[in-house]
């Protein structure tokens, strides 16, 4: 079955929910209501640096989101992608659902005249990783936070 990639529209609501919750599930993360309404509306706000959501849509299901950024850095005038969120449903995957998010991100930095995407998953996400160790390239970077 073949997988359609498209912006998340704002009827759309209950599926992008049902799959952030998923991948935030995933996570060990919970998130009050108010955060998700918050990002779901930022998903269409005019504002450029404003995240974008796509939906990956199989049979008139959605199957799997993600989440990107535009935003300044100081090495590149043009400014970096940063692919926040990506998650495919377990009954999806190994399909090409994930391949075909990414890529989509990548479409959409090239259409903004910006060759730079970057991500972060957890060390333990095997499954991914197999899939980004085909399509990306490992840093040697190490993230540190600010504590809490």
């Amino acid at each position: 079955m073949s997988v359609e990639i498209r912006p998340v529209m704002p009827s759309e609501k209950p599926q992008w929910a049902q799959l952030w919750h998923a991948y935030l599930d995933f996570y060990d993360t919970t998130l009050p209501l108010h955060i998700y309404d918050a990002t779901f509306e930022a998903l269409f706000s005019d504002n450029p640096y404003s995240p974008t959501g796509l939906l990956a849509w199989e049979g008139g299901r959605a199957v799997g989101l993600v989440h990107f950024l535009h935003h300044a850095h100081c090495w590149r005038p043009e400014g970096i992608i940063y692919l926040q969120d990506l998650y495919v449903d377990d009954r999806a995957r190994a399909r090409g659902t994930g391949r075909a998010l990414i890529q989509a991100v990548y479409d959409a930095a090239d259409a903004r005249g910006v060759p730079g995407v970057y991500w972060l998953t957890q060390e333990f996400n095997a499954e991914a990783r197999r899939l980004y160790d085909r399509i990306g390239t490992n840093t040697p970077f190490v993230k540190y936070t600010r504590p809490e």
